[in-house]
């Protein structure tokens, strides 16, 4: 059974349509009506307007067309493309541009400055430090597990 409680202004007509069906819809409470739920299709969507069935609010597609409900279409970005300053989009891919040195007036007290390896922005080959024998054959990459691996190759190496 659904739950359906109508719009104050709307009791009448779904009281109407609910005594004219075959057994008739009965009441719940002093103002809500159990529809089964092979009939809540059926029911009017003028009358559902404002409704809450099972305790949510109702809403029709009728409704979004007379209130002018706004759709993913008919948005325009709130900044344009234009609009923005020319600052350059962050790339961090292979072959992006290094990144560039922060000035010292931005770098607080107690900020601590990486090792040289790190702040030169050399590769660092995540699981080179892996000993298990385990290594990709088409790059070289070590794994502590053979499924690791596999799992690699197939994401990866995969043959299109």
């Amino acid at each position: 059974m659904i739950h359906v409680q109508p719009a104050a202004e709307q009791r009448q007509p779904f009281a109407a349509w609910a005594v004219a069906q075959t057994p008739k819809i009965r009441t719940v409470g002093p103002s809500t009506f159990a529809v089964p739920s092979v009939l809540f299709a059926e029911v009017p969507e003028a009358v559902l307007i404002g409704s809450r069935v099972d305790g949510h609010r109702y809403v029709s597609p009728l409704e979004d067309e007379l209130t002018g409900v706004a759709r993913a279409e008919s948005f325009t970005p709130a900044l344009a493309a234009e609009a923005l300053p020319d600052v350059p989009a962050p790339s961090f891919g292979p072959g992006s541009p290094p990144l560039t040195e922060v000035p010292a007036s931005s770098v607080g007290s107690d900020s601590v400055s990486l090792p040289e390896s790190e702040a030169a922005g050399e590769d660092h080959q995540q699981g080179s430090d892996v000993a298990g024998g385990f290594d990709c054959p088409d790059c070289g990459r070590p794994f502590k597990s053979e499924r690791g691996r596999d799992t690699h190759r197939r994401q990866v190496h995969s043959e299109g």
